[in-house]
């Protein structure tokens, strides 16, 4: 009889990364459990007495936040280091739960709120970077997938406990919420250390001088600025799912519950499968997969066009999960692969501020289609749009790799 040990329940897509990428994996797991204030916010606001016109301003301050928490969090990575940039976003937020519970009226919410978000956002880009640090370029989509697959899991567990907890009052998901980011304050505290300065042979520090401490590297980087927006629009599309799914469903007729079901299924598909789908596809070219994984969720947004009942929106949800299962981990892993050693936090801070504002694009412009000029614009719009910028990002393969081979052999 075979013995079960640790090493034999890690999935092998994951066997081999070093121990700091567990320790991110397992404090992103702890901090995505309490991840349920936001969720929540618009019935906690309405609780309060919030109007609907007022609801919009906490809103979009909560995802203003997000655009500017990624650009700080990128300089700060570099300039502070991955590891005080962590601890001062991780309190921060934890801070501005208990700000935005106490707030006393609209405009104090609000900047509570855009606290929170922008605290918040100043962590992913010093744990992509320090991600990058910590392993090679071959195993860096791996590490991304697993920091991603730690996200979903925290991410359904939080969808079944903030339901129970808001039903026995909303301090429970702000009390839960602080606590949880304070928790994994305490083990990037304790687990991680920053890396040695960056600087290599191959980039002196006068390199890094030259650059600054601003993102003129990534502006002059014209390889970047070609797949960051090519990236921007995929992630568009995907946040769709987010938005205009729940429009979709409650146009047809169906209640809350059945956006929650399909929700459900999401967290399914990719907690089952993408440990398994990211061993398989390892040994393709990245760019190719993520042109695959992203015209699947192209493809399957824009099913959701086509349905009108629980099964329709089941088959829409399965197809585009399919594609977030294909494409994880590596539009962060090329972007960290492109990124000068003394410039990580700052390209992952870039990437991380074109995934805000792809949220925000959809929470905006996304939602004013659907309602001015109608669901099937949408639908086309994303379906077009998802699968150009899929093919386009293809297309950029070569260079990718000549640009990786180049810095490799630096």
């Amino acid at each position: 009889m075979p013995t079960l040990t640790a090493s034999s329940l890690v999935p092998s897509s994951f066997r081999g990364l070093p121990s700091v990428v567990w320790t991110i994996f397992a404090g992103t797991i702890v901090n995505r459990l309490g991840y349920l204030v936001t969720p929540f916010l618009v019935f906690f606001l309405a609780a309060r007495g919030v109007t609907g016109a007022e609801t919009s301003y906490v809103l979009g301050a909560l995802g203003a936040g997000n655009l500017l928490g990624p650009a700080v969090g990128g300089i700060l990575a570099d300039r502070i280091g991955r590891r005080p940039t962590m601890l001062i976003g991780l309190v921060g937020a934890s801070a501005a739960q208990g700000a935005l519970f106490l707030a006393p009226g609209v405009w104090t919410m609000a900047a509570a709120a855009l606290l929170i978000s922008a605290a918040g956002s100043t962590v992913s880009p010093a744990a992509y970077a320090l991600l990058a640090d910590a392993v090679d370029s071959e195993r860096r989509r791996r590490a991304y997938a697993l920091f991603g697959w730690g996200v979903n899991i925290g991410t359904a567990v939080a969808g079944v406990l903030g339901g129970f907890l808001a039903a026995r009052g909303y301090w429970l998901l702000f009390v839960v919420d602080a606590g949880s980011m304070l928790a994994y304050a305490l083990v990037v505290a304790v687990r991680l250390k920053d890396p040695k300065a960056p600087s290599t042979a191959a980039e002196p520090e006068e390199k890094s001088r030259k650059d600054g401490i601003g993102y003129g590297v990534v502006l002059r980087d014209r390889l970047a600025l070609l797949l960051l927006p090519l990236f921007g629009v995929q992630l568009f599309v995907y946040s769709l799912t987010e938005v205009a799914l729940p429009l979709a469903v409650h146009d047809s007729g169906l209640s809350p519950a059945v956006y929650g079901a399909m929700a459900a299924v999401n967290a399914i598909l990719v907690v089952a499968l993408q440990p398994f789908v990211t061993a398989r596809l390892s040994r393709f070219p990245q760019l190719a997969v993520q042109g695959v994984g992203s015209t699947l969720i192209a493809g399957g947004v824009a099913l959701t066009g086509l349905a009108d009942g629980v099964a329709g929106y089941t088959v829409s949800v399965v197809v585009w999960s399919l594609g977030e299962v294909v494409v994880a981990g590596i539009a962060a892993g090329v972007v960290a692969n492109l990124a000068p050693a003394h410039a990580r936090g700052r390209y992952q801070g870039a990437f991380s501020w074109t995934w805000g504002l792809a949220r925000f694009a959809a929470l905006t412009l996304g939602v004013a289609t659907y309602t001015t000029l109608g669901p099937a614009v949408l639908w086309w719009t994303a379906l077009v749009a998802g699968t150009a910028a899929a093919v386009a990002t293809a297309v950029l393969t070569s260079r990718v790799n000549a640009r990786t081979a180049h810095e490799l052999a630096a």
